[in-house]
């Protein structure tokens, strides 16, 4: 099994990106009042309980209201 100080520079940059990808989701979902299904509560739980990718990514493709 790797160690996980020899994975830290490959890991380091998915992190910064899941990061950045879940405050800018947070964000936009905060900014916008309206959105193609479900509330703004719904998804901010998508997004942060799905913080892996996955909820922020569903965000933007399914509840993100096209302005």
């Amino acid at each position: 099994m790797p160690d996980i100080y020899e994975m830290l520079p490959f890991l380091i940059p998915f992190i910064i990106a899941e990061f950045t990808l879940l405050a800018y989701t947070i964000y936009h979902i905060l900014t916008h009042p309206t959105y193609k299904r479900g509330s703004r509560a719904m998804w901010l739980v998508i997004a942060i309980v799905g913080m892996e990718f996955i909820g922020p990514v569903l965000y933007f493709l399914l509840g993100k209201e096209d302005s």
